[in-house]
């Protein structure tokens, strides 16, 4: 069963709070319209894996909450790729990993002592928008890597 995009989160800014959104347009070479990446040369998505935030919970203590790690967009399973140049597509657009994600210095602020290093090694990837169109929640996402299907 191939995962799915189960919540999107923007922010206009930094340190600014996320909102969630059911949709968001994608532009290539540009980012998520709304979001304070938006315009940015590389970093133009992030993506994270509930697997991921379920092991980080049970490692805190407690549960995390999808927006709170200010990732753009969260998927039910499945491992994400992480070596750059490796690509998913999310319904019709493409992406592209330029690296993994470095859990954020605050969010032992946001969420509770230690949720950083509860997130080390599961903050996610980031990608850059190689298409544009609309990301939905409940799309389908097509990861390209035996890895990443695991």
């Amino acid at each position: 069963m191939s995962p799915h995009v189960t919540a999107i989160h923007l922010a206009p800014g930094s340190r600014l709070p996320t909102r969630s959104v059911p949709s968001v347009q994608a532009e290539a070479g540009r980012g998520l319209v709304g979001d304070r990446y938006h315009g940015t040369r590389h970093r133009h998505v992030s993506v994270q894996s509930l697997t991921d935030l379920a092991a980080a919970a049970a490692d805190l203590g407690q549960p995390i909450e999808p927006g709170s790690t200010r990732r753009n967009l969260t998927i039910d399973t499945g491992r994400l790729p992480t070596r750059p140049g490796e690509r998913i597509w999310i319904g019709d657009v493409e992406l592209e990993v330029v690296r993994m994600a470095a859990p954020c210095r605050l969010l032992d602020d946001w969420i509770a002592e230690g949720a950083r290093r509860a997130m080390h090694a599961r903050g996610g990837t980031i990608f850059r928008l190689l298409g544009s169109g609309t990301i939905r929640v409940g799309d389908e996402v097509r990861l390209t890597t035996e890895e990443a299907a695991a």
